[in-house]
């Protein structure tokens, strides 16, 4: 067995201050796209648009299903790239030109009939998603290139969480407040679109520029697409944590696509979305620091199994709490969801560059691109399921759509099915993701005792 390819760095010396921020800046394009369509495409559709919830969902399924297909193969493209030129730089460069021109035209419908809207923000959407994954698959490739030192790929994956979480907040903070401003409806959407799509650019830029300096050395071969997968599959500890990652960003991409309704039908107000917003993104970006400071202490495993636990409750909560329209109550729970939010971001990424290396050691052949591409389609077809779920609850319990001019007054059970999908349906698959993530620790375990008693 040949010995695994993975040669990031010279030197085992601490990365550069300007290096690891080269790298993590880009992480606020990818949170502005995965929180932007999550947050406000759905209630587009249906509330400006005036398309059918069913239609809507199934519209934004269909395009991350796409892009759940296409994130492997770009996997493969990434390796076969970084085995012909020792770098990842030309995919990343495409998706960071190419997606902030179509975020911007998702939310720029030529088309004023709810059928030709649904049209094109699909076939949008789905252009998009295959930019997003020409960026997002190497990023996330490089993570386990950029040292071979385990505490400064920590480092470095902490920071790109502090900036995806900016990314995040700068989508649910600045993106409504421009809709807002330019006065809502068609017009207020496409300047937002404007708005955050020259923000993805300068950033995602930023990183295809400057991470040209790390070296990519999947191995000394092109493996084919089938072999590739053969030899991924057998990494169960990877598929383990892909699990429960998925079903958690599953449950994000509920909670997003649920609180513009839970805003204006339970607590009266549209623009309390960004409220909404913050009480989750800022616990989530001052926490990162203090969950990277606790995972050193004591474990990265059970500082993730904890702020499983916290989150999975805090969810539940949240029921009575919009319920009772109680909007103080709702702000205190998003809080405590932000806080473990950011451990549930930030843990499971610090872990997926040590399975990649951990296979590398297994098979010989380190293949970066390929986990990383079937990590990212597990990730965004979740982040598509999202609000596909919760536009089925809304169908299920006869939400009205309507649009700015006339606004639709809802029966009582769409107002309890809006609530239900905000915070019961995002617990029960909270709930449901946490036997993966301890079978991910007795794999990992069970791996580090073959290694020892190995050596």
């Amino acid at each position: 067995m040949t010995s695994p390819q993975i040669t990031p760095s010279p030197t085992s010396e601490p990365l550069p201050g300007r290096r690891v921020l080269g790298f993590a800046v880009g992480s606020v394009g990818n949170g502005v796209f995965g929180a932007v369509p999550g947050l406000l495409l759905l209630f587009y559709l249906t509330e400006v648009m005036a398309v059918p919830a069913a239609a809507a969902g199934a519209a934004i399924v269909a395009a991350k299903v796409w892009d759940a297909v296409c994130n492997p193969v770009v996997g493969l493209l990434s390796d076969r790239e970084a085995v012909r030129t020792g770098r990842r730089t030309r995919l990343l460069l495409v998706g960071a030109l190419g997606l902030p021109l179509l975020f911007t035209a998702l939310f720029t419908s030529p088309l004023s009939s709810p059928t030709g809207a649904l049209v094109w923000t699909g076939l949008m959407f789905v252009l998009a998603a295959t930019a997003y994954s020409c960026f997002q698959v190497p990023y996330i490739a490089l993570a386990a290139e950029l040292s071979p030192r385990q505490d400064q790929r920590a480092r470095a994956i902490s920071w790109r969480i502090v900036f995806l979480t900016v990314g995040i907040l700068a989508a649910g903070g600045l993106a409504t407040v421009v809709v807002d401003a330019f006065g809502g409806g068609r017009a207020g959407h496409t300047a937002m679109g404007l708005t955050m799509g020259a923000l993805m650019c300068a950033t995602m830029l930023v990183t295809a520029l400057s991470t040209q300096w790390v070296p990519s050395r999947p191995g000394e071969r092109v493996l084919g697409p089938l072999a590739a997968l053969r030899a991924a599959r057998g990494n169960r500890p990877f598929f383990a944590l892909l699990l429960g990652f998925a079903l958690q960003a599953m449950a994000i991409a509920v909670m997003l696509a649920g609180a513009p309704y839970v805003a204006v039908y339970r607590l009266g107000d549209y623009s309390l979305t960004t409220v909404m917003f913050a009480c989750v993104v800022g616990p989530s970006m001052l926490c990162v620091p203090l969950w990277a400071a606790a995972a050193r202490r004591f474990g990265t495993v059970p500082c993730y199994l904890a702020a499983l636990l916290a989150v999975t409750a805090a969810c539940a909560a949240l029921f009575p709490a919009a319920s009772a329209e109680s909007a103080v109550s709702v702000f205190a729970l998003l809080g405590v969801v932000g806080t473990g939010y950011a451990a549930l971001q930030l843990l499971p990424l610090s872990l997926l560059p040590e399975t990649v290396r951990a296979d590398a050691a297994r098979t010989g052949q380190a293949q970066s691109g390929t986990f990383t591409g079937v990590w990212t389609a597990a990730e965004t077809g979740a982040m598509a399921l999202g609000p596909g779920l919760f536009s089925a609850v809304l169908a299920a319990t006869a939400f009205v759509s309507g649009n700015v001019e006339t606004e639709a007054a809802q029966p009582a059970s769409a107002v309890t099915g809006l609530t239900f999908g905000f915070t019961a349906l995002p617990a029960a698959l909270l709930a449901v993701s946490l036997p993966a993530v301890l079978l991910y620790r007795r794999l990992a375990a069970a791996h580090t005792r073959e290694e020892n008693h190995a050596s």
